[in-house]
């Protein structure tokens, strides 16, 4: 099982990976191994996302979705598969879970009359001091 919130588990089997040829670091290598990642997850079909879950994960990640709705993640970053995988795996979590996740609505606050009056009185003391700085000429 795959801890993507504290709440929200996937297994393991929802997720397919498929490998291929890549254009990242690994000199000549690049070449002969297939070091690419592609993580493909089901947002319809999983059993363990909620419908409002679901709306969430394609609302949010609709540019990585594709038209038969599987999320793909990919990574290139390493020159090993493991180090790939993990890689892509982790971009996985972490997408997923701020998808998933509601942020508070911010409330308003009102500045207390305390902290109004001494911002106005500092601003009146700044005012005073560069006022005084200044020559006055007298006609």
């Amino acid at each position: 099982m795959i801890e993507i919130t504290g709440r929200l588990r996937i297994p393991e089997s929802e997720l397919s990976y498929t490998f291929s040829r890549s254009s990242g670091p690994g000199g000549q290598n690049v070449n002969k191994v297939n070091t690419r990642v592609t993580l493909r997850f089901d947002v319809e079909g999983s059993p363990n996302l909620s419908d409002f879950q679901k709306a969430r994960v394609r609302k949010k990640l609709a540019n990585r979705i594709n038209k038969d709705g599987f999320l793909q993640v990919d990574s290139m970053r390493y020159r090993t598969q493991r180090a790939n995988r993990e890689d892509v795996l982790q971009r996985f979590i972490a997408l997923v879970a701020n998808a998933v996740s509601i942020q508070r609505v911010r409330k308003k606050t009102k500045i207390s009359r305390g902290a109004q009056e001494k911002r106005l009185k500092v601003k009146k003391l700044k005012s005073k001091l560069k006022a005084a700085r200044t020559k006055k000429e007298w006609t």
